[in-house]
This record gives structure tokens, C-alpha cells and sequence, in this order.
């Protein structure tokens, strides 16, 4: 593959009270408790969501 980056992406703080399409992106993001971590690939898709709810995750570059 030619983008064989991937982000570390950590659940750091709880959506509740955050809006519903917040909620939904970090539901999309694969997290469900906080300090859960996943490993995804780096693509402009994901960089979108987590971009959106940055205030969040925290992200690893690998």
C-alpha cells in the first residue's frame, strides 16, 4: 500500500453532553470508553472526524 501511516486515536474525554453529530463521530471513530484506543488508517476521512471532535481524542502520528 502507499499510505501505510496510521493514527493512534484515544477516547480523552466522555461525549455526554457534546452534540449528537459529536457523538456520532466518535462512534464512527470505532471508540466507546474513555481511554480506549484504536489504530486507523491515516486518510481524509478519518482526519474529518477527527478533526471535528479533537477536543475529545488525543492523536498519535505513526
Amino acid at each position: 500500500m502507499a499510505n501505510d501511516k496510521t493514527l493512534k486515536v484515544t477516547l480523552a474525554r466522555s461525549p455526554i453532553g457534546c452534540q449528537p453529530k459529536h457523538r456520532l463521530c466518535v462512534k464512527g471513530l470505532g471508540l466507546r470508553k474513555i481511554g480506549q484506543t484504536v489504530e486507523l488508517q491515516d486518510t481524509p476521512a478519518i482526519r474529518g472526524l477527527v478533526n471535528k471532535v479533537n477536543y475529545l481524542v488525543r492523536v498519535e502520528e505513526q
